[in-house]
């Protein structure tokens, strides 16, 4: 199965050329770049979150592999959904699963799905593409859709990723030098004033470079935090500190507001990088 593109053309550009005239403005050229475990994306159209997805982008080095795991809104599908065969297209061309890892996570849990439903209409993975499309030509994927965000499910989710990866280094030399990046893809704060965004998204930021998985589940609960995208982030901080994760840095965070010029109702975006 080829999962075609849901938002081309509405949350992208949606031809090749001008999708990447489009990225090419966000990415930063000159940034220095380390070796990553995860990252925090956000998810919004490109003209509001992309120089926040390009910024964090742009400071990492892109492994071989990426496992993408993000917010299900569109309510389709399982609750935690796994696509485990097929690829992804977008205007910028196409890009294949990972069926070995993508199985390796299936089988460490019983709260996850081999589903593609979920995948069909959501855009949260999607807009990540791009921006990696753009800076390496050659890498495999692992699509997963969260709708079943407890705090269980989170960290079950995490342990599988994490194990998965470990697994799969063990039995691959060559799995292990190309690396695997996990991508908690996530916007803040929703439609609120941005100085209340601010607030609130600092509270939850400050969690996830404390490496704080089960804090930031229980910050934006306690908090209200409209961060559609926490069980992501929650499950992608598990599993990197399974796998050594010791420091997280913010590398950009602004709002809708800082192009539309509406500050009253803003949606907040954060990239950050987890090593």
């Amino acid at each position: 199965m080829i999962r075609q593109p849901a938002v081309a053309g509405y949350f992208y550009q949606g031809s090749r050329s001008a999708l990447k005239d489009q990225v090419e403005r966000f990415v930063e050229p000159e940034a220095k770049k380390i070796r990553a475990l995860g990252i925090v994306s956000p998810h919004a159209g490109l003209i509001y979150s992309g120089p926040v997805a390009g910024a964090v982008y742009s400071r990492i080095e892109l492994p071989g592999t990426i496992v993408l795991i993000g917010p299900n809104h569109t309510g389709l599908g399982a609750p935690v959904s796994l696509m485990t065969n097929g690829s992804w297209e977008t205007p910028l061309g196409v890009v294949r699963i990972n069926e070995d890892l993508a199985a390796a996570i299936l089988s460490r849990s019983g709260r996850i799905s081999e589903d593609s439903v979920a995948h069909l209409r959501e855009h949260s993975l999607e807009v990540q593409l791009p921006f990696i499309q753009y800076l390496r030509s050659e890498f495999t994927i692992v699509p997963i859709q969260m709708m079943d965000t407890r705090l269980e499910t989170c960290m079950e989710l995490g342990n599988a990723i994490a194990q998965a990866i470990a697994e799969c280094e063990v039995r691959s030399a060559e799995y292990k030098a190309g690396g695997t990046l996990i991508v908690a893809s996530s916007d803040m704060s929703h439609y609120v004033p941005a100085a209340t965004a601010k607030k609130k998204d600092q509270a939850a930021i400050k969690r996830i470079l404390e490496l704080d998985a089960q804090g930031l589940y229980y910050t934006v609960r306690d908090e209200n935090i409209s961060m559609c995208g926490f069980g992501p982030a929650v499950a992608m901080l598990a599993a990197c500190k399974v796998l050594g994760a010791t420091k997280a840095e913010l590398v950009k965070y602004a709002n809708s507001g800082d192009v539309s010029g509406d500050y009253d109702q803003v949606v907040g975006y954060a990239g950050i990088v987890v090593s």
